[in-house]
């Protein structure tokens, strides 16, 4: 049977950004519709990048057909950043995870409300190149208005393999549930333990590095 866990980025391999989170998404669409636009909408966790940029372009009274270029700009922008010094850090554990999912003949991959170009400058920085994950089994939510778009797809398209999804937020379990997958919860973002242990997972650490057996332990038990 081939397993592959399927890591979200924000929160669960890299701790939270404090610069450059939902005022990227805001800045984007500024950039994308040439004009400033006050105030910008608070700040979510756990939707994916195409929902967000919906959001705010609808809330301002502009419509979808900015968005692919909004997508664009929010990629551009991420990528100044990133070259302009603002990096991530790992999320504690995260690469003596890696390092023994891989030794068990499971795949590391991604399925994240991010755009790859994103994802990828994201994890780069922090030190995770492209060979930590596979590429061909991870799952991306640039155009996803739902986080569960982005599970349903990567159910389909690896039908025959045991899929755990491992995430820090709520809406991480949701979209797991929404494709028949499990759901594992780490809380290394902004949800404690006690807010995931109100969620249908079927464990939640505080931390991969207190608690890595724990988790290996599960998947196994999958």
């Amino acid at each position: 049977m081939t397993i592959t866990i399927l890591w979200d980025v924000d929160g669960t391999l890299l701790l939270n950004g404090y610069t450059g989170g939902g005022e990227l998404y805001h800045t984007a669409v500024e950039r994308t519709v040439g004009r400033e636009l006050h105030p910008p909408m608070p700040r979510t966790h756990g939707k994916p990048d195409g929902l967000i940029l919906s959001e705010i372009l609808a809330h301002f009274g502009y419509d979808d057909s900015w968005h692919e270029r909004a997508r664009a700009v929010l990629d551009e922008l991420s990528i100044e950043r990133a070259q302009a010094g603002d990096r991530r850090e790992t999320a504690p554990g995260v690469v003596d995870a890696l390092t023994a999912v891989a030794a068990r003949g499971w795949h590391n991959a991604l399925l994240t409300g991010n755009s790859l170009v994103r994802a990828r400058v994201k994890l780069e920085g922090a030190g995770l190149g492209p060979e930590w994950f596979d590429w061909d089994r991870s799952f991306f939510g640039a155009t996803a208005r739902e986080r569960s778009e982005i599970t349903r797809a990567a159910r389909e398209a690896l039908p025959g393999e045991t899929l755990v999804i491992i995430g820090d937020t709520p809406r991480d379990d949701e979209a797991a549930a929404a494709a028949g997958m499990p759901f594992i919860g780490v809380a290394t973002g902004v949800f404690t333990v006690d807010d995931l242990r109100e969620t249908g997972a079927a464990l939640v650490v505080a931390d991969l590095a207190q608690s890595l057996d724990a988790v290996l332990a599960a998947i196994e038990g999958l």
